[in-house]
């Protein structure tokens, strides 16, 4: 992070980059002598209102973070940027967006946790959409004319206030991560489980695993009554919306989930935490797994990134999209949608056995609705796809041209193809990938 001081000392001439938080309430004049280099600019965690109209001067922006300030309509000075195509207004208070404010040129938008009751018509001209975050605001419905962005990937419509769930949005032939809970629209049953309460006053918590979005994992020891204790994972929520949705639903599906060889398996409910937050108690992963991937980055924007050098033999290939596909047939067969099936959401260890967790932007429904059932499981096909057309890319040579390899190619456009009904269920990859493997085995 830079300060005001050297960029009006004239300290950042010729940066690319800039970023400010420092309480400003006005954008630094001093901004604007930086219109030929700067290409990413985040002002986040101000006390900015409005843009001026000299921020149209900044024909190189690319990417301009505004998160956690105090704007209450959407500049429209933005939609005259025209390189601009990653934008973010997180956590502010816009409640309006008018027709000219975005420009076209858009690929990611972030306006969770607004105060926004409908989007512009316009947003359909954004054709080059494929990243749309929107969790938290107070959208009724969803206009016609994002039908019209086909390249759209992911979409955060939970904890919003729709009423329905237009049938064209299971039409989009690249939509692959959806999370839609937390709506008036979306009634899932009841959870029904018999997972215990585990008392506060029974875990002891030890050293910070991580923190995500919805909350923070701690590793813990569990003293149980009567029995030898073990080491947990505990994961305490927030209580915040956050980019996915809500925590509560995140909640509901963890638990709703039950038990599968590939998935991180829950344990129990958090009871009785002093500051009344809720959590859940989680298995211990065992030490040698590692993430799959890493989290998309600006440039990839939806897709996972991958060390240098990172290479899959055949047998882990078919063994890590073997666990994922069985762990998430397992999921719909509970009517549940993850919303976020990606490599970074996948842990692994050096035998290839996979760990699936992350449910913050999963989605419950009810399997009785046969129509929403098939269409969501069709949706989160692609994403698999996408996981698979990874692990494909980065085959170790002397496995690229064996029979096999061809065939998990051959799934990965089945479940890439963007005629979404005649995508494969997760029921029948795992079987493709199954009947790979033992072929594998028996060479």
């Amino acid at each position: 992070m830079q300060t005001l001081a050297q960029l009006q000392t004239g300290e950042l001439a010729g940066a690319t980059r800039v970023k400010l938080s420092c309480g400003l309430t006005q954008v630094p004049s001093e901004i604007f002598d930086l219109a030929d280099t700067l290409e990413i600019l985040d002002l986040s965690s101000n006390h900015l209102t409005h843009l001026p109209a000299d921020f149209a001067r900044l024909r190189n922006l690319r990417i301009a973070f505004f998160s956690d300030n105090d704007f209450e309509e959407f500049p429209r000075v933005l939609g005259q940027l025209p390189r601009l195509e990653m934008i973010g207004f997180k956590a502010c208070q816009i409640r309006h967006m008018a027709e000219d404010a975005l420009p076209p040129t858009t690929r990611w938008l972030i306006l969770t946790d607004n105060q926004l009751t409908a989007l512009p018509a316009s947003i359909g001209a954004c054709t080059r959409m494929q990243k749309l975050m929107l969790a938290g605001n107070h959208l009724t419905q969803l206009p016609q004319e994002l039908a019209h962005c086909q390249n759209l990937e992911l979409l955060r419509i939970s904890a919003n206030q729709l009423t329905h769930v237009p049938e064209w949005l299971f039409t989009l032939p690249r939509l692959s991560w959806l999370a839609i809970s937390g709506n008036p629209c979306h009634h899932p049953p009841a959870a029904t489980t018999d997972l215990p309460q585990i008392a506060w006053p029974d875990l002891t918590l030890e050293e910070q695993l991580g923190e995500g979005a919805s909350g923070i994992i701690s590793r813990a020891f569990w003293q149980k009554q009567a029995e030898s204790g073990q080491e947990v994972a505990v994961k305490v929520f927030k209580g915040e919306v956050t980019s996915d949705g809500l925590p509560q639903d995140e909640m509901q599906a963890c638990l709703r989930a039950g038990a599968h060889p590939n998935l991180v398996q829950v344990l129990g409910k958090l009871d009785q935490h002093p500051a009344q937050k809720q959590g859940l108690v989680f298995e211990l992963i065992p030490a040698g797994y590692r993430n799959l991937g890493g989290s998309p980055s600006f440039d990839s924007c939806t897709r996972d990134v991958y060390a240098p050098g990172t290479t899959f033999t055949l047998a882990e290939a078919l063994s890590i999209s073997g666990g994922v596909a069985s762990a998430v047939a397992h999921l719909h067969a509970q009517g549940i949608s993850h919303g976020d099936l990606y490599a970074h959401n996948t842990l692994v260890n050096a035998a290839g056995h996979a760990l699936f967790g992350d449910f913050g932007a999963a989605t419950v429904y009810d399997r009785a609705n046969t129509a929403l059932a098939q269409a969501l499981e069709q949706l989160e096909v692609r994403a698999f796809g996408c996981l698979l057309e990874d692990l494909l890319n980065h085959l170790a040579p002397e496995d690229c041209a064996q029979e096999s390899a061809q065939q998990l190619l051959h799934l990965k456009n089945d479940c890439l193809q963007p005629d979404v009904k005649n995508r494969p269920t997760f029921a029948a990859i795992t079987e493709r990938i199954a009947a790979v493997a033992r072929t594998v085995v028996s060479q």
